[in-house]
């Protein structure tokens, strides 16, 4: 069986009771293979309760972040306790607003990712260069760094909870977009890594999403190639685009 195609919205910090009502009821309304593509979004954490309430079950719901301990003095953070009494099942980690505006580490970022797996959750983990990077070749230099971080505190098997989203840097927000050739140039370069560093068996079944202005118009084309499995969207997963990409992924 080949990889399940995953659609992912990142919400980032958006969103209003009407918005969860308006962007809720686009997905309900809409319909998908289930056993074909596994849609997941990630609402600001005020909004997550209200969302699985309103998210019909196919619906997969993430946090955008979380903390490496369950509970203590940490203000503003969140907490896997959090998201498993509120039926959250996703996390997104080691985005790259998180990494840049932020200043988590490469280091913070696996240790999160580590121990949301140990806590039951599933990881969407981030991984991208900036452009200064890119244009300097660094591309795969930066990228397997940042998958080396992570492969160094997980065992084989907890690969199996992990979603790696490619997100160039360049490419978020900026209206700017990788060409198709270009994504699978990154995905198939992570996809060997995982082959050497961690095994082949988790290099054929991980999947690996792009990120970077996904939209209607050019999702088509990245989804046909090889090893793009799924996308992490953002501006898109605010308007009527996000069920477009469902349904165009629906109809291949």
């Amino acid at each position: 069986m080949g990889r399940k195609f995953l659609v992912g919205g990142n919400w980032k910090m958006n969103g209003s009771k009407a918005l969860v009502e308006t962007l809720v009821g686009n997905l309900n309304s809409a319909s998908w293979n289930p056993d074909q593509i596994e849609v997941v979004i990630a609402p600001p954490a005020p909004y997550l309760d209200l969302v699985r309430s309103k998210a019909k079950k196919e619906v997969a719901v993430s946090a955008q972040n979380i903390y490496f301990e369950k509970k203590g003095a940490f203000t503003g953070e969140n907490s896997s306790e959090f998201l498993k009494d509120l039926s959250i099942t996703w996390t997104i980690i080691g985005h790259s607003e998180r990494r840049e505006i932020f200043k988590e580490s490469d280091e913070v970022t696996a240790k999160k990712v580590a121990f949301a797996l140990a806590e039951g959750l599933n990881v969407m983990a981030c991984v991208g260069e900036k452009l200064e990077e890119r244009e300097a070749n660094q591309t795969t230099a930066v990228v397997f760094r940042q998958l080396k971080a992570i492969a160094d505190v997980l065992k084989p098997e907890d690969w199996d909870r992990v979603v790696v989203a490619y997100e160039p840097v360049w490419a978020i927000g900026t209206g700017k977009v990788a060409s198709p050739q270009q994504a699978q140039d990154v995905h198939a370069e992570i996809r060997s890594w995982l082959a050497a560093n961690v095994s082949e068996s988790v290099a054929h079944a991980t999947r690996i999403l792009y990120g970077g202005s996904v939209g209607a118009k050019n999702s088509g084309d990245l989804q046909s190639q090889e090893d793009i499995d799924g996308f992490l969207i953002g501006g898109a997963s605010l308007t009527g685009d996000f069920v477009t990409i469902i349904n165009t992924r629906s109809s291949a």
